[in-house]
């Protein structure tokens, strides 16, 4: 899934909706103590009252808010594991019997309940539904609607969610004029913020794709590795912020940890012409060949494929490994880049980056920014000095 597959159907998470029909809900309540179930409950998602189902929308739309990557991997399932969690979820979709359907989601509460001790009572929650896509008018005449032909892919939405003790409250009476202690016993499932969660089968090309599964961590670039292991038994992935790490290692390996900032303003460059060259394309990478490419394009010498690839074999003990663009860029076009300093922070843009460098003068180093207007500070303009000198009348 492309991050438009994503916000696509993550916008079809409201009420009465005709794109996104909600079949059944089914609660599970985990005690922390324990690990074990004290209730769960299935139901059809329409028998909830209005404000209840608002609620979940809600969690549901948080659940898989975040950015590829960083929140949200797209998962492939490993081949042979035992007990293995895409056919569980593959049978469990395609059951026509909610009894049956209940209990391959229990196999699943089963196996959470195997990988971890949680540290507050969780409420599990599965829904089974079914998204539905318009497919595009050919052209402005046509006399159909474009609702009039969809695409149809039914799923089912995991979502688990801490609880939450009552707050301990004083209330003021108004008709018997006293202060009264409120507690009120009954545990708060905070759907606010849900920590982790999963979307089964994953869409790509307006087709269901039962290989893949999509996995929400509850804090960006925290992926819970066992629970994508043990749990989804999916294949080991990397976070954006990892690939950035391997990425950032290896030029450092292959250049000495020798760069300036116009020549780093121009690897950002050069690999953001790929991203948006390949924007239709799943997430552009690049092997070592490409990295090679990438460098030499961007002024620097004495680059070869032997040097490149003896760096990912360092950094990553994989010369095959590939590195997600989009990972490496930091957000193009916005003041992404922080340069901090004891005097100052300083933010500025991967593409402005070719403006700051850092220069000697007199035995000290100065951090230099090119402008094209006068530098205003509090409302003061500041006179030009040329190198150190107030420059003369």
């Amino acid at each position: 899934m492309n991050k438009k597959d994503i916000a696509q159907i993550r916008k079809q998470f409201k009420k009465d909706n005709d794109l996104l029909k909600i079949s059944s809900i089914f609660n599970v309540y985990i005690m922390k103590e324990s690990s074990d179930i004290y209730h769960h409950q299935s139901q059809p998602f329409e028998m909830l009252d209005s404000d209840q189902q608002e609620l979940f929308m809600n969690n549901f739309k948080k659940l898989l808010g975040g950015n590829l990557d960083e929140k949200l991997f797209e998962l492939k399932f490993q081949k042979d594991a035992e007990n293995n969690s895409q056919l569980i979820l593959h049978q469990g979709l395609l059951s026509s019997d909610v009894e049956d359907w209940k209990e391959r989601m229990l196999q699943m509460v089963g196996k959470m309940l195997l990988n971890r001790q949680y540290e507050m009572d969780i409420v599990i929650t599965f829904i089974r539904g079914e998204y539905f896509k318009p497919t595009k008018r050919r052209n402005e005449e046509a006399v159909e609607s474009e609702r009039d032909t969809v695409y149809s892919f039914p799923f089912i939405l995991c979502s688990i969610n801490n609880t939450q003790e009552p707050k301990k409250e004083l209330l003021f009476d108004y008709v018997e004029k006293e202060f009264k202690y409120n507690f009120v016993v009954d545990p708060i499932i905070n759907l606010n913020a849900p920590i982790g969660g999963f979307l089964f089968p994953c869409f790509t090309d307006n087709a269901a794709d039962v290989n893949h599964i999509l996995y929400a961590a509850g804090k960006v670039h925290e992926p819970d590795h066992q629970f994508i292991e043990n749990v989804l038994n999916g294949e080991e992935t990397m976070t954006a912020k990892d690939d950035k790490i391997v990425f950032e290692e290896i030029l450092k390996d292959v250049t000495r940890d020798q760069l300036n900032t116009s020549t780093l303003s121009n690897v950002y460059e050069e690999i953001n012409r790929m991203i948006e060259e390949n924007e239709e394309e799943e997430h552009p990478k690049l092997d070592s060949k490409d990295v090679e490419r990438v460098l030499k394009m961007s002024g620097l010498e004495d680059i070869s494929a032997e040097k490149v690839e003896s760096a990912f074999q360092k950094v990553i003990d994989d010369d095959k490994y590939e590195i997600k663009a989009s990972s490496i860029v930091p957000k193009y076009t916005s003041k992404s880049i922080k340069i901090n300093t004891k005097i100052a922070n300083i933010s500025i843009s991967p593409q402005d980056l070719r403006y700051v460098k850092q220069v000697h003068l007199s035995g000290k180093r100065y951090l230099m920014i090119e402008v094209e207007e006068d530098t205003v500070i509090e409302g003061f303009t500041m006179i030009p000095e040329a190198f150190g000198e107030k420059v003369e009348k």
